[in-house]
């Protein structure tokens, strides 16, 4: 067997794998955070404005469990993206490709372990309201971490992703820009609405659906888009 038909299945499969799994994670991760946003106040007065509603309670805690999943399904379309690149791999990009990727879910599970750390405050089983100290602390720690640190790393590895992919053209022009696009309001004006946070599993799951669709018409034997 040469080198070629050694490679033709490791190419079909690979593209067809970060699709499912930046499928994976945009359904994950936007389920989870419409969970939190649905039942926690953008500015609660104070501690008991939702934790005294099991229902609210118990919908922030699935979504809590729900993100190391979303961050696995995460590391593994990292992974394998960077292996369709290939040898187009610039190193600059590659750098901050892997580093915003890999920052973005360890900012992301020190949120929700923090999230976690609320939800399990012995007052809280005690059947007891929490400090309001204690809440506002770990609130604005959750949300620092959050929106500050883990979304915008997520801005900057769609930065690198978009860049990366104008170059080698893994994917449309349209979902380039849109990158770019999505890059910046995350950058810039994630403050403005607690729901702009989806646009970056919005955005990843546009992207694993095309790289889905590539993989369907290269098994297909469509030669259109079934290589970079």
């Amino acid at each position: 067997m040469d080198q070629g038909e050694a490679l033709t299945p490791s190419g079909l499969r690979t593209p067809r794998a970060a699709a499912v799994a930046g499928i994976l994670f945009s359904l994950l991760l936007g389920v989870a955070l419409a969970l939190i946003r649905l039942s926690v106040p953008a500015d609660p007065a104070g501690p008991d404005a939702w934790l005294d509603d099991p229902g609210r309670r118990g919908a922030v805690s699935v979504a809590l469990n729900l993100v190391p999943f979303a961050g696995i399904a995460f590391l593994w379309f990292i992974g394998v993206v960077r292996d369709r690149i290939g040898r187009s791999e610039d190193r600059f990009f590659a750098t901050v490709y892997l580093g915003s990727g890999l920052l973005f879910v360890a900012m992301l599970f020190a949120a929700a372990a923090v999230a976690g750390g609320m939800l399990t405050d012995p007052a809280l089983e005690a059947g007891q309201t929490p400090s309001a100290e204690i809440w506002g602390l770990e609130r604005r720690i959750t949300f620092a971490l959050l929106n500050l640190y883990a979304i915008r790393m997520g801005a900057v590895f769609i930065l690198s992703t978009a860049t990366i992919a104008l170059r080698t053209r893994i994917i449309p022009r349209w979902l380039v820009v849109s990158g770019y696009i999505v890059a910046a309001l995350l950058l810039l004006g994630v403050n403005v609405s607690p729901w702009a946070t989806l646009l970056l599993p919005a955005w990843v799951l546009a992207v694993s659906v095309d790289l889905l669709l590539t993989s369907v018409r290269a098994g297909r034997g469509d030669p259109e888009r079934a290589a970079p």
